[in-house]
């Protein structure tokens, strides 16, 4: 009988967290869930945990883990609080795998503790890559760890390049839904809300991506990050617009061959299968009928509409810590939105001056990193707070 894989999930009560979790529980065979890690949803931390008697849980914020402490009491369960314990936890000798499910910048620290010690990572914090990629693929050079994506697109990539010569690929093709506002004239972006920009049309995810998603920086994000798995220029990189989010990407090949990952527009596939690596997991799951998705439509994106993207390109052309200083100031101006502190277009001006303002290093240590990021969170929300 095949040993079970024992799964640390960082960011459990996530949209992330919860579908890896359901993975879980399909397959109590294989995998058991050992480490559970969330930021404030305290109430469904402890609902998991009960669930799937992990040997650890970790709640980020400090005022609630009495509260789950208390409700695990007598569990056997071990229960922490604070950011840093998680980059500890993480290095157990027990985890075979690490679920890399943290929203934005928070999952660095978190994702490198994690190849230093060797495991298996399923990555879907895709800021990782974009923040950091240059110093994560030295790490991943002179350690055991072997990271396999998680987010569909990369996914797709995956088991598009998976027994090819990697110098055979000429392009890769990174399809897009175009997010809630793909119809909508430019000038009416000015007066979208909040509930507007959280209406997704295929995908349930958090409010975050959601949002991401209909700047498009979610699709930028994605290009610099398979800049980094693949080791693909990013003007090899081309971003297509497909609404029906059934092609997940595609890659062409130096013979002009194209070949394309299809499946339904649900993160139960890319998680079964990269957990499920270097083998598919049989499930019962729903099946895509191609009859019924017999029009398959492509567009190229409205860069000017959505000026994110060509920030994104800008950004890994000039690499250094320039990707880092986006991803933190659209952090912040997507919290704000979400707050109701500014309109749509601003989170663009938010990053796009903070970019400029920022001082470039072309070679950064994790320290300068570490710095990057606090001082463009800083100076982007100095922006916020002078917008009337």
């Amino acid at each position: 009988m095949e040993q079970k894989r024992k799964i640390a999930v960082l960011g459990s009560t996530g949209s992330i967290g919860r579908q890896t979790l359901d993975i879980v529980a399909e397959y109590p065979h294989l995998f058991e869930a050992d480490l559970l890690v969330a930021n404030r949803s305290a109430e469904l931390l402890i609902e998991q945990a009960l669930r799937f008697r992990p040997r650890n849980v970790v709640i980020a914020s400090e005022e609630l883990h009495e509260k789950v402490e208390k409700a695990l009491e007598g569990t056997g369960i071990a229960v922490y609080t604070g950011d840093s314990v998680v980059s500890e936890l993480v290095t157990a000798a027990e985890i075979d795998t690490v679920v890399t499910a943290m929203v934005g910048y928070s999952g660095l620290a978190s994702t490198i503790a994690a190849i230093k010690a060797g495991k298996k990572i399923a990555l879907a914090n895709k800021e990782t890559l974009v923040v950091a990629g240059e110093l994560i693929n030295e790490m991943l050079k002179d350690s055991e760890s072997v990271l396999y994506p998680v987010d569909s697109e990369h996914g797709a990539f995956y088991q598009c390049i998976v027994g090819e010569d990697i110098k055979n690929v000429s392009k890769l093709i990174l399809t897009a839904s175009g997010g809630p506002f793909r119809t909508f004239p430019r000038e009416r972006l000015a007066t979208v809300t909040k509930a507007d920009a959280l209406q997704h049309p295929n995908w349930a995810m958090g409010a975050k991506i959601t949002i991401d998603s209909a700047t498009m920086m979610n699709k930028g994000f994605e290009m610099i990050e398979a800049k980094w798995l693949y080791g693909i220029s990013q003007d090899n990189i081309e971003i297509v617009v497909h609404p029906q989010s059934i092609v997940h990407s595609m890659v062409e090949f130096v013979d002009g061959s194209v070949k394309a990952q299809l499946g339904l527009p649900d993160m139960h596939l890319p998680i079964r299968y990269a957990l499920g690596l270097p083998g598919r997991l049989a499930t019962d799951e729903q099946r895509m009928t191609i009859a019924d998705y017999a029009s398959l439509t492509f567009e190229k994106p409205d860069f000017e509409k959505f000026p994110l993207l060509s920030t994104a390109y800008e950004a890994a052309r000039r690499g250094g810590n320039v990707p880092c200083v986006m991803n933190a100031a659209n952090e912040i101006a997507v919290a704000a939105f979400l707050d109701d502190k500014i309109g749509f277009n601003d989170i663009y001006n938010t990053i796009e001056k903070t970019m400029a303002w920022a001082p470039f290093i072309g070679s950064p240590a994790y320290e300068d990193y570490v710095a990057t990021n606090a001082e463009a969170r800083h100076y982007a929300q100095s922006l916020i707070n002078d917008i009337k």
